[in-house]
């Protein structure tokens, strides 16, 4: 039996992966801060997620930026899921020094305790992120490949939200593969970009196996329904349920590409048991670009609440337009393909939705901060 330790496995995804992994008989240690943000001010009495997962692992309560956590945490494991991080890129625009602590240094650290220390490590899985991408891959008829930079200010002022290219417009959009160029956008993508690198490039000179899983925009059932920072499905979902109007940014055309949580677990068991992913880094999704306008009008309908849907043309810095993945590689490698699409999944979420009590809405608090540090236009 192999041991794994899981930081932030108390989170939605990693608390997923471990039910998971328990019943394939591995034995689960987590390691987890329990952030307010996620699980509530009162965490060990009213979090799902905790509760889901109490005695049935080990349960460390610390965080990765303690060195003494970490060693303690990383006690007879063998394989390490390394979830935990700050979330968000909005957020990660002015909450710099947290991002960069707890998603930079807490892995530096446990870097810098495998690399200088006895251990029984022989596996680590980071969770990566679409988001070091940056913009999406488009074509362009003469040009080819092409990788857009930061759309400009004053374009999405004017209402003209789609990317460019050195002036040209006519770009086709197509899936980022692993190959793509990555260029982040937000200060969030910067640091996901530095926990994969830092992860691939040290694990092999210690004699550990990395694999590096970019995860697209995951969701189901489990999620968070009260953090207004991150998670669009859930942020849509609090609202309607309130009966408040959403409010669309830009035109409603940007796209995302939304993986169900059962799928990412799937893949990242994956990773966890195969060693074709040795040394590899993988996209995760579905391959499907789904607009924000869809994506209201669809959980308006299966909650069969009719709220107004406004499409605002704000926007916020660092947003990005469009991307989507390119699955060929983990498809070949660990011969994964994904099993629940869009309209399946919305609902298996929106089933699971309705039976939660209703949250507040706390959008309007995230805004309006966003707003004070200049970032929402």
């Amino acid at each position: 039996m192999k041991n794994i330790l899981i930081t932030g496995g108390a989170g939605f995804i990693g608390s997923n992966l471990s039910l998971a992994l328990i019943d394939k008989g591995y034995k689960i240690t987590i390691l987890d801060n329990l952030s307010p943000q996620i699980h509530g001010e009162n965490p060990i009495e009213t979090s799902p997620l905790y509760k889901s997962i109490k005695d049935k692992v080990t349960f460390i309560k610390g965080t990765v930026t303690s060195r003494d956590d970490w060693e303690k945490a990383l006690q007879n494991q063998h394989i390490i899921v390394h979830f935990a991080a700050e979330t968000g890129t909005g957020q990660s625009m002015y909450c710099i020094e947290k991002y960069t602590e707890v998603n930079i240094q807490g892995t530096a650290i446990m870097l810098d305790i495998l690399a200088n220390s006895k251990h029984n490590v022989h596996k680590i899985v980071v969770a990566s992120s679409r988001s070091i991408y940056g913009e999406g891959k488009y074509v362009h008829p003469e040009l080819g490949e092409v990788y857009p930079k930061h759309r400009d200010e004053n374009d999405m002022l004017s209402g003209d939200f789609e990317v460019k290219y050195d002036g040209f417009s006519d770009l086709e959009l197509v899936a980022t593969t692993e190959e793509s160029k990555i260029h982040p956008s937000s200060v969030y993508g910067i640091t996901k970009q530095n926990q994969e690198q830092m992860i691939m490039t040290v694990c092999p000179t210690i004699s550990i196996a990395p694999v590096a899983f970019r995860y697209q925009n995951v969701y189901g059932p489990g999620q968070s329904l009260s953090n207004p920072y991150t998670g669009i499905l859930s942020i849509f979902s609090t609202q309607i349920r309130n009966g408040n109007g959403i409010q669309i940014f830009e035109d409603g055309k940007e796209t995302r590409d939304f993986v169900y949580i059962s799928d990412v677990v799937d893949a990242t068991i994956l990773g966890i048991e195969k060693d074709s992913a040795n040394g590899e880094v993988f996209n995760v999704g579905t391959g499907e670009a789904i607009d924000v306008l869809t994506v209201a009008n669809t959980l308006i309908d299966s909650y069969k609440i009719d709220v107004p849907v406004t499409i605002t043309g704000r926007f916020r810095l660092g947003d990005i337009r469009h991307n989507f993945a390119d699955l060929t590689k983990i498809n070949n490698l660990l011969d994964f393909k994904p099993k629940v699409f869009f309209k399946e999944g919305i609902k298996q979420f929106t089933k699971w939705v309705l039976k939660q009590e209703i949250q507040k809405d706390e959008l309007s608090t995230s805004l309006e901060e966003m707003k004070r540090k200049g970032l929402l236009k």
